[in-house]
């Protein structure tokens, strides 16, 4: 299966509804790597890497969120692979 490597924002009511928890277990779940962190727009932000596949559905999860959430949009972009070994909840970005 082909590595593949996304840059995503997501915005709507996306904060304050567990998204990055939901998102890391949800990343996890499907055995990617990468990040999602917060941003003080009220968006969050994430790197997904792994097999192509997987980043696919993970991308389709990431329109829906978790219950709570209520996604306006998703905005993908093809990124160089970070080498991250693991998913991890960023601090928020300023």
């Amino acid at each position: 299966m082909a590595a593949s490597s996304r840059h995503v924002i997501v915005t709507g009511r996306v904060q304050g509804v567990a998204f990055r928890w939901a998102t890391r277990e949800k990343a996890v779940e499907l055995g990617l790597r990468g990040w999602v962190r917060n941003h003080m727009d009220g968006s969050v932000e994430a790197r997904i890497e792994g097999p192509e596949e997987h980043v696919e559905t993970m991308l389709a999860w990431l329109h829906e969120g978790p219950r709570a959430a209520r996604v306006r949009g998703v905005e993908v972009h093809a990124a160089e692979p970070e080498g991250t070994t693991e998913f991890e909840i960023r601090s928020t970005a300023y």
